[in-house]
């Protein structure tokens, strides 16, 4: 059985920076940018793929996992996702987690990378 390479159907190319592995090149090279940030001081602390438990009325309705969380130094938060399609379940994840932020995380900010 000869081995056949599999592909993203959106095309991503997986990517590795720092050792740790992104979904597609545009997510590594943001990595790479917010990385910057927190070397002038922009930013203290980056979570990648942080887990979202979204939830309606107390209960479980899916997990986003967003590709970063950012601590900038004033302490505000922001959620950064970067994305090149889009497809209607990513939009139905979106729009319930800018409806429900305040819950999530009061006086968080949300940021779409294109």
């Amino acid at each position: 059985m000869a081995y056949q390479k599999r592909y993203n159907k959106y095309g991503n190319v997986k990517q590795t920076y720092r050792g740790r592995s992104y979904d597609s090149k545009k997510e590594a090279a943001w990595a790479m940018e917010l990385d910057k940030m927190k070397l002038v001081g922009e930013v203290t602390e980056i979570i990648p793929q942080f887990k979202i438990d979204i939830r309606v009325n107390d209960k479980h309705i899916c997990n986003y996992y967003m590709d970063f969380k950012i601590v900038l130094t004033d302490g505000s938060i922001e959620f950064h996702e970067v994305k090149g399609f889009e497809t209607d379940v990513w939009r139905l994840k979106w729009r319930l987690t800018e409806a429900l932020l305040d819950e999530i995380e009061p006086n968080a900010k949300l940021v779409l990378v294109r």
